[in-house]
């Protein structure tokens, strides 16, 4: 059966309506007859390129000139690094290479060096059978020292992550930051007429179906180690938490308590995760340990319904929503002392995701009862607001890259289908990053 989607914009704004509308909103995202809807980076424009590195690319060569394959591994090797490095916005590359051919590589690198580059990227690729190699160096062309080497060797479905970690490795080398081209980025989708969790590389690119429940699956939250997904499934009837091994290749239960499982974020240790439990009464914010599946309740007032925590980079913060003000808002507690501070006055908030640097927390939220749910920022204190998607269609289910420079959200400003979009973290710059047909839901960024 089709899935609609149950917002709380269709909501009434009493208090008494809004706790309604926030705990059927949280029930109907599980339930097998209804669907789910729930340091600041300037973005690029044009002329932008003050104070980035100059990194010049030379085209990269095949193994054997006269291989087809080779070649046309050396041009795709190419144009996926190449789409990492003006993605990552830390580098400007020279449009001018050398005229004609050096006659030594000292001459080679000097001709480049006249280009304007500080440093030049250079590689060689094959591909035989279903084997890929790539073979590439950076150099820094005021000494000529190589700063990087890297030799990558993989089957087919890891020629893209060979190109991604080259990247990652220049990014890392020369700016000292880690680069996130091997990051992914995971989601709930409906296209076969269920919502199953997806996987897809940062660029859009390698899709890959993981469950196949056959039934609600929403709710993808990675381990700090990324190599496990947590997530919220309705395959036996009751919304139950299970865990994606990736590593293992298998799914298997978390917590399977009558009412809500909803996974929320694995602490920075790897050691616990935030989950909201209802177990037959208002849902609240626990903390599982995840050996000893121990559980702690955290929030403790009996007529709020609270959901929706993650943690701060340093886990001893998680910020949560809590409608014990009267319509959901976002609100921060010390877990060491159980102190709780508000941090939003608006008319509706969902989802909070605290950033890497720690400064800002994400959130979908909407001023006003008549406004569509937009992607806003606060910072810790609540002082400051900012809405980063205003006037472009309904945007929901903000997460971090890794980096903290850029935001995945999920938004139908495009013909009304909901769609994973980026943006830089100030607003700027959103584009989509994959077509894949039917609604996709909360997406969650992977670490580095």
């Amino acid at each position: 059966m089709k899935m609609d989607i149950i917002s709380p914009r269709r909501c009434s704004n009493s208090a008494f309506a809004a706790k309604a509308c926030f705990i059927a909103a949280l029930f109907a995202a599980l339930s097998a007859a209804s669907g789910f809807c729930a340091d600041v980076y300037i973005g690029v424009t044009a002329g932008a390129d003050a104070g980035k590195l100059k990194l010049a690319m030379a085209a990269f060569q095949p193994e054997v000139a006269s291989s087809s394959a080779d070649v046309e591994a050396a041009a795709a090797f190419y144009g996926i690094v190449r789409s990492d490095i003006l993605r990552s916005r830390y580098f400007a590359l020279p449009e001018s290479e050398p005229a004609g051919r050096a006659k030594s590589f000292k001459k080679e690198l000097d001709a480049w060096k006249k280009t304007g580059a500080q440093y030049l990227m250079t590689a060689s690729a094959a591909h035989a059978a279903d084997l890929w190699t790539l073979s590439g160096k950076v150099y820094d062309l005021g000494t000529g020292d190589a700063v990087v080497e890297k030799y990558y060797k993989g089957q087919q479905p890891a020629m893209r992550r060979i190109a991604h970690m080259f990247s990652d490795e220049t990014v890392w080398r020369l700016t000292g930051k880690k680069g996130i081209a091997a990051t992914r980025i995971a989601f709930s989708n409906d296209s076969s007429r269920n919502k199953e969790i997806y996987i897809v590389d940062y660029d859009g690119e390698n899709i890959l179906k993981l469950t196949q429940d056959k039934s609600i699956s929403l709710f993808p939250r990675w381990s700090p180690d990324g190599m496990k997904i947590y997530y919220t499934t309705y395959r036996y009837g009751n919304p139950d938490a299970f865990v994606i091994d990736l590593k293992e290749r298998r799914i298997n239960p978390v917590c399977m308590m009558q009412g809500l499982n909803i996974p929320g974020a694995v602490s920075p240790d790897g050691e616990k995760l935030v989950i909201t439990l209802s177990r037959g009464v208002n849902p609240h914010i626990y903390e599982m340990n995840l050996s000893s599946r121990e559980l702690k309740r955290l929030t403790t007032r009996a007529s709020a319904v609270d959901s929706s925590a993650s943690y701060s980079p340093d886990g001893k913060f998680i910020t949560y929503i809590s409608d014990r003000a009267g319509n959901p808002q976002v609100y921060m507690m010390e877990l060491a002392t159980g102190k709780t501070q508000r941090l939003t006055r608006l008319n509706w908030c969902d989802t909070p995701r605290w950033s890497p640097s720690g400064e800002w927390i994400a959130f979908a939220g909407r001023a006003a009862s008549a406004d569509n749910m937009d992607i806003f920022l606060t910072d810790i204190t609540g002082a400051q607001l900012r809405n980063l998607t205003g006037g472009s269609g309904t945007n929901e289910d903000p997460s971090w890259s890794p980096d903290g420079r850029f935001l995945s959200f999920t938004s139908t400003r495009d013909g009304g289908t909901r769609r994973i979009y980026v943006m830089d973290a100030d607003g700027s710059a959103p584009h989509r990053i994959t077509d894949i047909p039917g609604n996709s839901y909360t997406p969650a960024w992977s670490p580095n």
